[in-house]
Formats: C-alpha cells, structure tokens, sequence
C-alpha cells in the first residue's frame, strides 16, 4: 500500500483535486505529517470521516517498522527497520557538534560491487521509494520530538547508490527541503554518489543548494577500478569532466569522500597523485575512518597513520578534513547490521 510520505507538497495538493477536494485539503494532510507528525490517519482531526475512511483504504503513513536499534558509547544510533515487504534496511543518527545528521538508506542492498563495502555484500533487491526514505528521517524525529530537539541535517550514503535511484532521491528531497515538510535547508542536505555521470549531469541541471559528495576512494583509474566497478563504466577521466560541469552550473563546493585503507590507498604516492587529480577544482577531500567488514579483508588506519596522509595533503595544497569516527562499539559499518541480520535467517 502506498504511504501518504510518497507525496511531495505539491503532489498531495494535486491529490487533492483529483479527489474533489480543495487543494487547501492537501495543505491540511501535509500539516498533520509534518507538522504534528501523526502516526494514524484518524488522528487527523478537522478531516472528515469520508475522507480519513478514503485516506485509510488507500494509504498508510509509515512503511516502516522498527526491527532493532543500537546506541553506541558517542550517542551514535543505528536503527534496523523493516519495510511493509519484509526488506530490511539502516538508518543512522549521528551527533555532531553543529547538530544532529540522519544517513539515508536509498535502496534495499545495492548493485555498485564497491570491494571494502558492507552494503554490497547482498545485491539490490529494489529501489526505496521517496515514502519508505522520508519515513526513515521521521521516525527518528519522532523519538527526538520528545527531547525537544530536532534532526538538522541529513546525508543519502547509506545502502545503496542515490543516482541509480534519482527520481524517489529527489522527490525525497522536495519533502524533507520543503518549508511546510522538515524544513532542513538545502546546504544541510548532502547526496552522495560514487559516479555515475549521466546523473552528476542531470543533478548539475537541478540548480539545487544540495551538497553532492563524490565517493571517490582512490587516486587513480588502476586503484579505483580494483576497488569500485563503477569506475570501470565512468573512469576518472570522465568523472571529473563531469564534476568540471558541475561546478560550471552551479559554483558549489564538492567534498570527496576518501576511505583510508591500510596499505591499500594511504601511501605518499597516493596523496600525491591525489593533489595532481584535484588540481585547482573547489573541492575538499574527507578522509573517512575505515570500519572493518570481516568479509572484506581491509583494514583501517590508526589515527596516526590518517594524520601523516592529512598533513601530505595539506603540504600540497589540498584542503581536508579527518571525519570523526562515529559508532565503533556497534555495527557501524554501512550494511553490516542489515547483512548480520540476513545471515541469521
């Protein structure tokens, strides 16, 4: 059964209409999600009962149901939930000094193969819909609602690859963006992709204020194509042309997501080749801590060793950061609560 979160604000209002009813009805509807964040459909109380009876026969609000939580020592939350077909897929409340960022499953496992990834340990089943990705957000706001506090960013880099979702993505994004949905500002919203370049161009056309982050995870075409299949279909070359059209669109600062591997892609010669890469672009890299899969074989860097790689890049010019490590007293790994479940199945 479709949920009533698969429709944007505009959408709901053209409901509305179709239904016979003023598109002031849909207005209400959007109201009784987003802003009282009801979890029944008759608690929407200044709705007739024909149209609660219509709206219960056709919808239901949340697609979700929680399968199991985990809360780690630094507050980082990971929720297991499973949708209305039984799939089973992550989401993640990370706590960060400028607030409280939620990481957005968009796909029940995924297609992309990346070798150090958890999330491709099983291959994709479905796409989420926009629904089943705004109910993520609003469950955990919901437990927040009772501390008064609220869910200020959001980033799409759980399971699954967003652009081979793009549409559900972005009307997801409509939602959570709107004013009269959670109101989280566009520059809060980050989407992550790992590049396929049909849809960085298409995104590039959205002139949106969303941040796009590039999973990029090694230096070169050799490395990458060992690590992420992806880069077999869009090599480097044309991955970065792609991000040069961006930039050209819309003049956004891109952040390149760089997961250190032990002895893998963490040598000086990788930060310099790195820098020659990067060049003279308006990006920034993120070094990522890397959070072990047993199946997978890589190991992380040590704080050290991340900091030698920080200070070669900085040396050469490339602005960076070392995100901090979230969640590594519970199954951290984008996945690898989901996988463990499957596995005891």
């Amino acid at each position: 059964m479709k949920s009533l979160y698969d429709f944007n604000y505009e959408q709901i209002q053209e409901f509305a209409l179709e239904q016979g009813w003023k598109k002031f009805r849909g207005h209400q509807i959007f109201q009784w999600l987003y802003r009282s964040r009801v979890k029944e459909i008759d608690e929407m109380s200044n709705l007739s009962k024909e149209t609660r009876e219509l709206l219960k026969e056709n919808f239901l609000i949340s697609p979700l149901t929680l399968r199991e939580k985990q809360v780690a020592r630094d507050g980082t939350t990971k929720y297991l939930f499973a949708l209305s077909d039984g799939s089973l897929i992550e989401s993640v409340l990370m706590q960060f000094d400028y607030g409280k960022s939620v990481c957005v499953t968009s796909q029940v496992g995924c297609n992309m193969g990346c070798a150090f990834c958890a999330s491709g340990l099983t291959r994709k089943q479905r796409d989420l819909t926009s629904g089943e990705m705004v109910a993520q957000v609003l469950y955990i706001q919901q437990e927040l609602d009772a501390k008064e506090e609220r869910v200020s960013h959001i980033v799409v880099m759980g399971t699954g690859e967003p652009f081979d979702n793009y549409d559900n993505v972005m009307n997801f994004l409509a939602t959570v963006n709107h004013d009269r949905g959670l109101a989280i500002g566009a520059r809060h919203i980050t989407i992550s992709t790992c590049g396929i370049v049909p849809r960085i161009d298409a995104f590039a056309q959205e002139h949106t204020q969303y941040n796009l982050a590039i999973s990029l995870h090694a230096p070169n075409d050799e490395l990458r194509s060992r690590l992420m299949p992806i880069n077999r279909a869009y090599p480097l070359s044309e991955l970065m042309a792609a991000l040069d059209r961006y930039g050209a669109e819309n003049n956004r600062r891109l952040t390149l997501e760089y997961i250190l591997l032990r002895g893998v892609n963490d040598q000086p010669v990788h930060a310099r080749q790195l820098a020659a890469l990067i060049g003279r672009r308006n990006a920034y890299v993120n070094l990522i801590p890397y959070n072990a899969v047993d199946e997978k074989g890589f190991q992380g860097v040590d704080h050290a060793a991340a900091m030698v790689f920080y200070d070669q890049l900085m040396k050469l010019g490339v602005r960076c950061t070392i995100r901090k490590e979230h969640g590594s007293d519970i199954d951290a790994a984008c996945g690898q609560l989901r996988v463990k479940h499957l596995q005891k199945g």
